[in-house]
């Protein structure tokens, strides 16, 4: 966020610095500073801070200039935005709104472009859970309707694009259409949403169509979220809305209007939650009195109410993460300040000791590097997309980018990526990790160790292994084995009282070619809880 564009929404002229360590208490790790410009890493419970126009309505009341709930007018436009019936089944729920007044210059449309991008992200779980819709609005007639379609039946120009599409071909053709895809192309009909006339908006969640795109011209906005859960989609609704009011837009709520129920959106009424004083202090090691703990509250923008020890709270709509009271003891902790937070001894004391299984890790450390190998740490997230053959990996719901889908099962491909990584640097690379991998939703610990040099070989693997086993004092037998992730012929397995505890041999040209490597590899990779049974 820029310094001159945080100074004016917040309307107080502090230094970078005193923002810098302002926001930092308020919640949020700096991440730097270049030029004018503060980078942060906001936590994702806070996704109202998304944006620079949430963080200065925060700072505004974590400085004492403007505490307790923020006022946002919001007048009804007579405007419907109709869910028909057939989106049941496909993306269920959906909320508009307007926003009407804007000037839109390039701060205001960096600030709101990341703000959508980022929920997208977070709330929406990659827009499976949210999409967002941000329109022109004075080039569409409402009312707008949110309808469920046959794939082939309509055509518009998307976003990016100098042609009308059917839905189909968007999802080939058009680069978001390929990445969203998956959401969409296993339903029989596709969601839109269409104006009076028939234009189409929208095709969420996938893209919105050319007529509606934003121009430095545009002043009034339509704003549709759809997905598959109603609070969510309320939720980042408020979180738009009102940081576009705090540019100077005007709200103006919609009738949304349901087969069986209407809605004024956005709701931005406030949330009513309550705290314990008492539990709050214990939990916080403070000793804050009713007046204090309202104080506190009002400064995170909440409106708080004392009745002896128990605090009646209203919070605003955008807050999406007050799901509990610990919510609100965390708000009273930051607006308390942990920078002026009491330091003390703790009041159990308790001596405490390494785990038996961290020192023997500590033993293998010792004896890697004394075979001149280097440790390294990776992920435990990994890729579907690598060339090794796995056990079955545990698939992330969720995940944060498609290169992390899943937890490792296997400490290899690490390992050759690391290679791939400092093919830059001089041979030979010798590396090797003590870590855990994931086997049917259980944690492992393994050891693994590579090599790469134009004379790893079979050989090699077989003489660090056996020399590893001998200096852990085990007598292992060695086995020929078929490994697709090892040249054939050129593969083994370790054996330790009847049972295999891991493999080694030289990794498949293959492999290697799909990570451009050049030079042979050699790896080996070992529990490590069978090697420990014996100490």
């Amino acid at each position: 966020m820029r310094h001159d564009d945080l100074v004016e929404l917040v309307g107080k002229s502090l230094s970078i610095e005193e923002f810098v360590d302002r926001i930092t208490f308020m919640g949020a790790g700096p991440e730097g500073v270049q030029g004018d410009v503060m980078t942060f890493d906001v936590f994702p419970n806070r996704p109202d801070l998304y944006s620079i126009e949430g963080i200065a309505r925060g700072l505004r009341g974590f400085l004492g200039m403007e505490v307790g709930l923020p006022v946002y007018r919001a007048e009804a436009s007579g405007i419907d935005f109709i869910v028909d019936r057939s989106v049941a089944d496909v993306r269920p729920y959906a909320v508009g709104g307007i926003v009407r007044g804007l000037e839109f210059e390039d701060a205001l449309l960096r600030s709101l472009v990341d703000l959508q991008e980022k929920l997208h992200l977070t709330v929406g779980r990659r827009r499976k859970k949210v999409a967002i819709g941000i329109h022109d609005m004075d080039k569409v007639t409402p009312p707008y309707t949110y309808k469920a379609v046959l794939p082939p039946d309509v055509r518009f120009t998307p976003l990016g694009m100098a042609q009308e599409m059917d839905l189909l071909e968007i999802l080939t053709k058009h680069e978001k259409g390929r990445e969203y895809a998956h959401l969409v192309a296993s339903q029989p009909v596709f969601p839109i949403i269409t104006d009076a006339r028939g234009q189409v908006l929208s095709f969420p969640p996938v893209i919105n169509g050319i007529v509606t795109q934003l121009t430095p011209d545009t002043r009034n906005l339509f704003i549709d979220v759809t997905g598959t859960d109603l609070e969510a989609v309320s939720g980042c609704l408020a979180i738009l809305s009102t940081a576009l009011a705090e540019r100077g837009g005007r709200i103006q709520t919609v009738r949304t209007k349901y087969a069986d129920r209407t809605l004024e959106t956005p709701d931005l009424s406030p949330r009513p939650h309550s705290v314990r004083l008492d539990r709050a202090n214990e939990l916080l090691g403070l000793s804050l009195k009713p007046g204090e703990a309202v104080d506190f509250l009002r400064r995170m923008r909440h409106d708080a109410r004392a009745s002896g020890d128990a605090i009646s709270v209203l919070s605003p709509a955008y807050r999406l993460d007050i799901l509990h009271e610990v919510d609100l003891v965390e708000d009273l902790a930051i607006a308390s300040g942990y920078d002026r937070y009491p330091r003390g001894l703790p009041h159990r004391q308790t001596i405490g000791e390494s785990l038996e299984a961290n020192d023997f890790a500590e033993t293998l450390r010792v004896l890697l590097v004394g075979y001149g190998y280097q440790e390294v740490m990776s992920l435990t997230v990994a890729s579907t997309k690598d060339a090794f053959e796995t056990p079955d990996r545990v698939q992330i719901r969720n995940p944060l980018n498609e290169d992390l889908t899943t937890l490792r099962s296997s400490m290899l491909p690490a390992l050759i990526n690391i290679f791939r990584l400092n093919k830059h640097r001089e041979l030979p690379q010798r590396i090797f990790e003590i870590a855990d991998v994931v086997m049917e939703a259980r944690n492992v610990r393994r050891i693994g160790a590579a090599s790469i040099h134009h004379k790893a070989s079979f050989t090699e693997a077989k003489s660090l292994v056996l020399s590893l086993m001998r200096d852990v004092g085990r007598a292992a037998n060695v086995d020929p084995v078929e490994d697709a992730n090892f040249l054939p012929g050129r593969a083994a397995s370790i054996r330790l009282d009847g049972r295999e505890i891991g493999r080694f041999g030289e990794i498949h040209p293959r492999i290697l070619e799909t990570y451009t490597l050049a030079q042979p590899v050699m790896a080996f990779e070992l529990d490590v809880e069978p090697l420990r049974s014996s100490h």
